[in-house]
């Protein structure tokens, strides 16, 4: 996601106009989990402390947990282990969303007494995802990070669940090591786990997992969750000449005028539209200024100004007080992905 991640979290950046790290805590709160650590990473925490608090807003406790090098998913919980304690937890990637309920999940973990259980999906790349392998009797035997010749579609996403005796693996002649990589990786958890008898399981998740790592991911993923999301409401009066198609979310003191809107699409608050397209697939942030612009399919952070670029815009993504306005040397519409405080002529 570079260069917007040379200044900016990864986990910061917005998806219907929503930080990606929203996600995975709806996700965690909606199981009534109150106490949630968030690991970062030296230099990430005031940036992640401003945009997320202290997690009153989700009616949780947030502790704030340094990893101080990037030794891998495993060594976040062993840094984890004096906030974690005894009892079981669960690991939700912040840069992933399980859009529909990992509640039967929780629930499965928690009846069945297990000491670790490893949600799996089917994906049909899942050689870019941490494989399981089982024996005859479906039992989990192996975890391998993105092998060459999976035997099946089977993948693990970026969901764990254990109990306290997972740190046995970081202690001892036969603790987990560093792959090749220089990690510690989260499979050789379950495999250290499954090793020493420890009762471990797996079962499929039936919602829709989406893990936006690249940029047409993220668009992809701003379609996903605009389709499933957004509701048609305005917190703002608009003009008689605006004409709205589909399902459009308006935030609070908004100046539109002169505009066609069709949705799904979202839009922040305090955004000036003059004169403009808004098309399908948008998400438009908090303070933007748009004027005589079409624009479709685009992602749209905070206080982007784009004045009568000339060209549409479509499948972009736009950094933070980004400028596009009109060079007259015209052409076809662009594609751009644009990182913060940038100002582009077309």
């Amino acid at each position: 996601m570079q260069p917007l991640t040379f200044s900016s979290n990864k986990q910061l950046i917005p998806l219907a106009n929503k930080p990606l790290i929203f996600y995975p805590i709806e996700a965690v709160t909606a199981l009534g989990i109150k106490e949630i650590g968030i690991n970062y990473g030296p230099g990430q925490f005031e940036e992640l402390k401003a945009v997320l608090g202290t997690g009153q807003r989700w009616g949780a406790n947030f502790t704030y947990i340094l990893q101080e090098k990037p030794l891998g998913l495993a060594d976040i919980i062993r840094v984890a282990k004096p906030f974690l304690g005894k009892g079981k937890f669960l690991m939700h990637l912040g840069d992933n969303i399980f859009y529909g309920e990992i509640k039967p999940l929780y629930d499965y973990f928690l009846k069945e007494k297990l000491d670790a259980l490893a949600p799996v999906i089917h994906h049909p790349e899942n050689v870019r995802l941490g494989v399981p392998y089982f024996d005859k009797r479906g039992r989990l035997t192996k975890y391998v990070e993105k092998p060459k010749n999976p035997p099946h579609d089977l993948g693990i996403p970026g969901l764990y669940f254990f109990d306290d005796h997972v740190f046995g693996c970081f202690e001892g002649k036969d603790r987990i090591k560093l792959s090749k990589r220089g990690e510690l990786e989260i499979g050789s958890c379950y495999e250290w786990l499954v090793k020493h008898d420890y009762k471990v399981g797996t079962m499929e998740f039936s919602g829709v997992w989406q893990d936006p790592g690249k940029f047409d991911d993220w668009l992809e993923t701003n379609q996903f969750l605009l389709d499933k999301g957004v509701e048609n409401t305005s917190a703002s009066r608009l003009g008689k000449d605006v004409k709205i198609e589909g399902r459009v979310k308006i935030g609070k003191n908004c100046k539109i005028k002169d505009s066609f809107l069709r949705g799904p699409s979202i839009i922040g608050d305090g955004v000036t539209i003059e004169g403009s397209f808004i098309g399908p697939y948008s998400s438009i942030g908090d303070g933007c200024q748009i004027r005589d612009a079409k624009l479709e399919n685009v992602i749209l952070m905070k206080e982007v100004q784009i004045i009568n670029p000339g060209k549409s815009l479509d499948s972009c993504l736009i950094g933070e007080e980004s400028m596009i306005k009109e060079n007259r040397k015209t052409s076809n519409g662009i594609e751009l992905f644009v990182g913060n405080q940038c100002v582009i002529k077309l």
